[in-house]
């Protein structure tokens, strides 16, 4: 059985999977996620570290209920609005920068659709399409594309992936300033263990194939005013708790 519910106006985030399995290209099953329970709670910020190809993109795709073959439960926070931004911008290439917002958003106003745009530096880019942005033009304007919507639940699949280090500094800067103006509950799937303690207040450590929790973290002191020595700290706690994660 399977599902993600929105009914009863849940105040978290919960997420218990059975199992979930893939067909292995000899037809066996492949097991992908085991054992796997997260809850989150409403308005806050959580971060999934794992190994590559250990089934995280798989997670958020059954969180937003673009796969619904697996056997357990997912309850999504109060009022269920959802924003996705995934590890490709997925921008519609025939619309501009504002349109791709208003298609996603048709209840946005202009003052808001235009804050949004200034506070992600994509006000000079709101006629461009597209093609005509940089990559990391177009994850700002994938980015705001999910916000646009005012989502209950924010997923974000590796938002920063392939970004040069300096430009995903300031573009996490951006997004946690954002997290915490619009106090959405938010789950972001990332290897960067230093990424995830900028961006979350609970980190989720998960083991290899078949994944589920095996150590979760609390970061304890709010995001934009978490020290360097804090922050260090937190590393080196969740890469001892990560190298203790038995291999399978």
């Amino acid at each position: 059985m399977n599902g993600a519910s929105h009914a009863g106006g849940a105040a978290r985030l919960e997420v218990a999977i059975s199992h979930k399995d893939f067909a292995a290209a000899d037809g066996r099953p492949r097991r992908v996620l085991e054992n796997f329970e997260l809850t989150l709670a409403a308005g806050a910020a959580g971060a999934v570290v794992g190994p590559s190809g250990c089934g995280k993109t798989t997670l958020l795709r059954i969180i937003a209920g673009l796969d619904r073959a697996f056997s357990g439960r997912v309850s999504l926070p109060e009022h269920g609005r959802l924003g996705m931004v995934f590890q490709e911008p997925r921008l519609l290439p025939w619309r501009n920068v504002e349109d791709n917002l208003r298609i996603a958003a048709p209840q946005a106003s202009e003052e808001e659709i235009a804050a949004l745009l200034l506070k992600l530096e994509l006000d000079e880019h709101r006629k461009h399409f597209p093609g005509e942005l940089s990559l990391g033009l177009a994850r700002r304007a994938a980015v705001a594309r999910a916000l646009a919507a005012k989502p209950a639940l924010l997923l974000l699949d590796e938002p920063f992936v392939s970004l040069d280090a300096p430009l995903a500094k300031e573009l996490r800067g951006e997004l946690a300033e954002l997290i915490e103006e619009q106090q959405m509950t938010t789950l972001i799937v990332t290897h960067d263990v230093r990424e995830a303690i900028e961006l979350a207040d609970e980190i989720f450590l998960l083991s290899a194939r078949p994944a589920r929790v095996c150590a979760s973290l609390s970061v304890r002191e709010p995001r934009q005013r978490l020290s360097k020595q804090a922050a260090d700290a937190l590393e080196a706690q969740a890469r001892a708790a990560l190298d203790a994660i038995p291999r399978r």
